[in-house]
């Protein structure tokens, strides 16, 4: 009965895929997302700022570590580089002095490897940054990861420029409920 059906996925696929091949890729992910926990809570956005009373996120300073809510990667590695020691330090005190406070922690890749591939490397990346705040504070139900691969660059385009950007976890505060 299976084989009767075959021909069928087969088309049915076929059809599927010239219907959404004009999409962009942002409406059709092509790639899964990893998710944990704490992640799904919440919608801020990368670069959002810091949580306070129900509803609002803590307002963070315009300079100095706490500035920073994005770290960068070198190619094909989840390995934090000493520039982020500082950012990473005081992140996790800040989590830890407000047990009532979560974060997502965001992995991302350039484009250049497979789908399966980048989400995998995007994970590793997010599990990285997980450990060094937990390291500085932050207790583990505050802090969830999401790995989005190569589908949300930072910056479009390709060359080491645009890659070096896409190569990143965004430290994402999320909202009191």
């Amino acid at each position: 009965m299976l084989s009767n059906l075959r021909p069928l996925l087969v088309v049915l696929i076929a059809a599927l895929g010239a219907a959404c091949a004009g999409h962009p890729k942002a409406v059709v992910p092509a790639t899964p997302v990893a998710v944990t926990p704490a992640a799904s809570a919440g919608a801020a956005q990368p670069g959002d700022g810091v949580g306070g009373p129900v509803g609002r996120l803590p307002a963070l300073p315009s300079t100095g570590p706490l500035s920073q809510t994005r770290i960068l990667f070198e190619y094909d590695s989840a390995e934090i580089g000493p520039q982020y020691a500082a950012m990473l330090a005081a992140h996790g005190r800040l989590l830890a002095a407000d047990p009532a406070q979560k974060a997502r922690l965001e992995g991302n890749t350039d484009d250049r490897g497979s789908p399966e591939y980048n989400v995998g490397l995007g994970e590793r990346r997010a599990q990285a940054v997980k450990r060094a705040l937990l390291l500085h504070g932050a207790s583990d139900q505050q802090l969830g990861t999401v790995s989005y691969g190569a589908e949300r660059p930072a910056v479009e385009g390709d060359g080491e420029a645009a890659w070096a950007q896409n190569r990143r976890v965004d430290l994402v505060y999320l909202p009191r409920l």
